[in-house]
């Protein structure tokens, strides 16, 4: 699984874990943080985050376009020092008032410009590492682990968002209550949630520690076409035909995954808060584990370490993997036996969930790809992409069949009916994993080998913008929340996957040739 990468992969994933991150300590809350300080509806809060994610996502269309003539590294760069002015405006206290707006807006477009710079760029420079014949079939893997590394980071984002907002509260003799609407607590309650802005500063630092220490590992990579071309490197040359339908054959993928997009990122905006008005937040017996992130983080390693035993080479090896394997379950399990019964969760609480579930299923999805691989039934890159359609089609159907019942939002107001038991959400999350570890390291991994030298920001920057697109898109469940039933309301996200991977499906021939 780890054989055969080259050293500068980890330090371009260590690099992007930590500024995941913070970025995720900010997004776990950033819906509830609107609607606590300035008193917005779903469909207001929904809209601001909608947008801020479109923005975030289509930024790196213009950093690609600038790298393709700067050098990525430079634009990482870039991006690091913007983000970081960014995160600290946003966690700098301000008043609920319209200069607390504008101060709020200011923030995130310096974080939208940042991610803009370093995200797409970041991952050109891991493409780059891969261009060498001596890791060119190590792409794949190399970019499902390095999507890995992403979610490891996403994976603590939300618990420590409910820590600091837990302690910040305690303070002021509150706890945490999705009913209470009295003016001091939601005074405390974006405060707390301002202070998570502030984590997002110290896991920049990290980043970008990791990021200039490492540099010779990767440095390498960091080269465009044009500088490839000055220093009379061996670089890929294309006829215009070529480029042309390199291009296009992109566009038609990114056309396709912005329906992706609009569904899988309901984590932030409708499931947050479906899970704030119909799901129970008190957890009680075996259920308690999912809501330790320390229990959760034990079980993912022990995944790593239990296929390490099998692999390992040396008995020696094969030993200490058993081991850890051991100590990492009974860890979990203590962690678990010293949990207060019954747990009270958050509505944040459920984002931690999809990228756990990133972390701890990458392996199987590589061995079991690898598998079919050796075994002469490779998946293409666009095949995955097709199937993971589905299946994100099939976990909006399992939320589906959990609203059955369900008074509809517009007919429940600001009331709750916390019914219903987590392992709803937790399902709907396993399987709207399941799609993304088939669509998106693969559709990252797809860019950076089709994609025209020349063009490599740029088109990295498109798979961004088609994100963009679909996290604008995602607004639609928010805005038709009070309007219509929650089973419409997922019934219009499931035709939508189910007609975007049947256009994917059509597409198939013409885009197997271009990975062939």
């Amino acid at each position: 699984m780890f054989e055969n990468q080259p050293k500068g992969l980890y330090a371009l994933a260590l690099a992007n874990t930590g500024e995941r991150f913070g970025y995720y300590t900010m997004l776990a809350i950033f819906a509830l943080f609107m609607q606590a300080k300035f008193g917005w509806t779903e469909s207001e809060a929904g809209q601001v985050y909608a947008i801020f994610l479109a923005v975030v996502y289509f930024a790196p269309l213009l950093g690609g376009m600038l790298a393709d003539k700067i050098g990525y590294g430079k634009c990482v760069t870039l991006g690091f020092a913007t983000m970081f002015l960014g995160y600290l405006g946003l966690a700098i206290p301000t008043g609920a008032d319209e200069m607390g707006k504008i101060a709020m807006f200011a923030g995130l477009a310096c974080v939208s410009l940042g991610t803009g710079l370093f995200k797409g760029n970041l991952q050109v420079l891991v493409g780059n590492l891969y261009d060498s014949p001596q890791y060119a079939a190590s792409r794949d893997s190399a970019f499902s682990l390095f999507y890995m590394a992403i979610n490891l980071g996403s994976m603590f984002a939300p618990s420590m968002a409910k820590w600091i907002t837990n302690l910040y509260l305690g303070q002021y003799g509150f706890v945490y209550d999705a009913s209470n609407f009295d003016p001091a607590y939601l005074e405390a309650l974006y405060g707390a949630y301002g202070l998570c802005f502030g984590v997002a500063c110290v896991s920049l630092i990290f980043s970008a520690v990791v990021y200039f220490a490492f540099r010779g590992w990767f440095k390498h990579a960091d080269i465009t076409a044009k500088q490839a071309k000055e220093s009379k490197q061996e670089v890929e040359e294309l006829t215009p035909k070529q480029t042309r339908d390199r291009i296009v054959a992109l566009l038609l993928v990114f056309g396709v995954v912005i329906f992706f997009w609009m569904a899988f990122h309901q984590n932030g905006s409708a499931l947050t808060f479906f899970a704030k008005k119909y799901t129970n937040l008190s957890v009680s017996g075996s259920m308690r584990i999912w809501f330790n992130i320390f229990s959760l983080a034990l079980i993912a390693l022990s995944v790593y370490t239990g296929i390490g035993t099998f692999q390992a080479k040396t008995g020696k090896n094969k030993v200490l993997c058993g081991v850890v394997t051991l100590l990492a379950w009974a860890g979990a399990i203590a962690l678990f036996m010293n949990m207060e019964d019954p747990t009270m969760s958050q509505p944040s609480d459920f984002q931690q969930f999809n990228p756990f579930f990133v972390v701890a299923l990458t392996p199987f999805s590589m061995l079991f790809f690898g598998f079919l691989a050796k075994k002469g039934h490779e998946v293409s890159a666009p095949t995955r992409i097709a199937l993971g359609m589905l299946v994100a089609a099939l976990g909006f159907a399992v939320i589906t069949l959990a609203s059955t019942d369900l008074i509809s939002p517009m007919d429940l107001g600001n009331k709750t009916q916390s019914i219903l038991s987590p392992n709803w959400l937790i399902s709907t999350y396993f399987t709207l994993t399941l799609a993304e570890l088939l669509l998106s390291p693969m559709g990252i991994s797809f860019v950076s080998k089709v994609a025209p030298p020349k063009y490599k920001g740029m088109m990295m920057g498109g798979w961004f913008v088609a994100t963009a697109i679909g996290n604008y898109l995602s607004s639609i469940p928010s805005m038709l929340w009070n309007r219509i039933p929650l089973m419409y309301n997922w019934g219009i996200l499931i035709a939508l996957c189910l007609i975007s991977a049947l256009v994917m499906f059509a597409l198939l021939k013409k885009l197997n040739k271009m990975t062939a």
